[in-house]
Parts: C-alpha cells; structure tokens; sequence
C-alpha cells in the first residue's frame, strides 16, 4: 500500500526550519523537472497570472514528486470549487491571493481542509492514488499558504493571524504598492514600512511570514524572521545573461 507522501516545506517549516519556493515561468513539466537538482523545497505553479489551467496541474505535480519537492498552485480566485479542485489534481498546497479579511481567511481553511477543521469536497484525489485512509491523513499533508497583498489586509492582519491552519502568510509587496496608490514602485519607503508592519504582525503572533526576496533582500528578510522565501528564477536568468554578453561584447570590442 502506497503511502502518503511527505510535504517537505511543511516538514521544514515545522522543523523550525526555513523553507524556500522557486518562482518563474514554471508551466512546462519538463521545465519543473530540470529543475529538481537545483534543491529547492517547492515550486509555485502560476494559475493566477499564468497560463496554468486545471489540466496542466497533474504533470506539473508530478514533476515535483519526482524530486521530492512541495508543488504550491496558486489560484486565482478563493472559491471552494477552485481550491478543492487544485488539489484534486495533484498540487500538495496552494497559495490564494487577494487575502484582506478573517473571514477570507477562515474560507480558505475550509475549503482545503477535510472535516473535522473544513469541508474539502471529498475526493482521494491524485496524491491520495492507493494511500489507505487518504481523506484522513491530507490535512496534515497539505500546504497553505495565503497572499496578504493588499493595504487593508495590512491594517487587518492582527485578527487574519488569529486563523489556524494556514502554514504561511505571505506578503507580496507588488500588489501591496498597487493598493496604496504607489503601482509598481516596491521600493517606495512607505511600502517598504508597510512590508514591515505586516512582517512583524505574523512573527509576533507565532505565526509563520512568508516573502518574495532577492539575493540583495534575502538576510534582511530572514533577520526579520521570515521562514518561507520565494524568489523568481528569471532574475538568474537575466543576470548570467547579461554578464556573457557583455563579456562577448568586450572581446569583440
């Protein structure tokens, strides 16, 4: 009898550990799968601002099987339907955005958890494939994570952190700038202050704060205490690129 498989940012994280999420263009399986090596503990697959559909999740998924790693879908919208579904198909966790109230929150938990704590619409679903009592193991398994990116997320996140259940809440300063009137500025002092203010609500509370970082960004954020680090592989990409270039440039020259 097959059993179920680890979730290895929740194990991290409940290590006390810290955990990372590789982001980018993730909606090729091969992609993903090339990807394994690398070591990082989870890969966000786009179903918000991506091409990502329900149909494209299970090889998705399965490519981080492969390599041990936590698949995290982040859908776009927080509707049961849709939350339920995504892990029907295979994603070991979710990430939902646009997350400004305790209630949100609490709507969130209830459609990715199974009774007794939500109401899952019950399904074996892909990971649950000849796992023995799956629909009484996968609360434990499965990884949440919800988006605070909004400025009244911000001023309501003391009672949104009141919410069990949710693994990691995530700041993401770009809608955040949006929301305060300042679109595309993440850099901007009174977003920074706002990042901060919500930093520090979730790590005061005991709860775990998850970021979008840099490699210039990643040691003052984890000196704050962020435990989950997203950071998008493009920015690598871009970078080793342009240095090639600019050297093939200069011989030229």
């Amino acid at each position: 009898m097959a059993q179920i498989r680890e979730n290895r940012v929740k194990a991290k994280l409940q290590r006390g550990e810290i955990a990372t999420l590789l982001m980018g263009d993730n909606s090729s399986p091969n992609t993903v799968d090339a990807q394994g090596p690398l070591g990082f503990d989870s890969v966000l697959i786009e179903g918000e601002h991506g091409s990502v559909d329900f149909g494209d999740i299970p090889n998705l998924t399965r490519a981080c099987d492969l390599w041990g790693m936590t698949s995290v879908v982040r859908v776009n919208v927080n509707q049961p339907g849709v939350i339920y579904r995504t892990l029907d198909v295979g994603a070991q966790g979710v990430m939902v955005p646009h997350i400004n109230t305790k209630e949100e929150a609490q709507a969130v938990v209830e459609a990715t958890k199974f009774a007794p704590i939500g109401a899952r619409g019950m399904s074996n679903g892909r990971q649950g494939h000849g796992v023995a009592e799956y629909v009484h193991q996968a609360n434990d398994h499965t990884f949440v994570t919800i988006l605070i990116e909004d400025i009244v997320a911000i001023d309501n996140l003391a009672e949104i952190v009141t919410v069990d259940h949710i693994d990691v809440f995530y700041v993401a300063p770009g809608d955040l700038a949006q929301s305060m009137g300042l679109t595309g500025q993440t850099s901007h002092p009174d977003v920074l202050a706002a990042v901060d203010r919500g930093i520090a609500t979730i790590v005061d509370s005991g709860r775990i704060a998850g970021m979008l970082v840099s490699d210039s960004t990643v040691d003052d954020y984890l000196a704050k205490g962020v435990r989950y680090v997203g950071i998008p592989w493009t920015g690598w990409l871009n970078t080793g690129a342009k240095s090639f270039l600019d050297g093939i440039a200069s011989r030229a020259g």
